[in-house]
């Protein structure tokens, strides 16, 4: 499997990061993958990718509340 290109992608803050906007998970979504990088990085921040099955079930399970530890 060939890693996702990530550097055209259109990044999103989290609006439950820091207000100061210094402390932000960043998610992008490209056909193959969705991306979460952290913006205190900016351009160095290394990318971790998902795979879309991942994602949608890491989503559901914050959604459904199953993540609680």
């Amino acid at each position: 499997m060939t890693a996702p290109d990530f550097s055209q992608a259109r990044w999103h803050k989290s609006s439950r990061s820091n207000g100061g906007g210094a402390a932000c998970v960043m998610v992008a979504h490209v056909p193959t993958a969705t991306g979460v990088a952290d913006s205190k990085l900016g351009e160095n921040s290394p990318v971790l990718p998902f795979s879309s099955t991942a994602w949608t079930s890491f989503v559901d399970a914050i959604k459904s509340d199953r993540l609680d530890g």
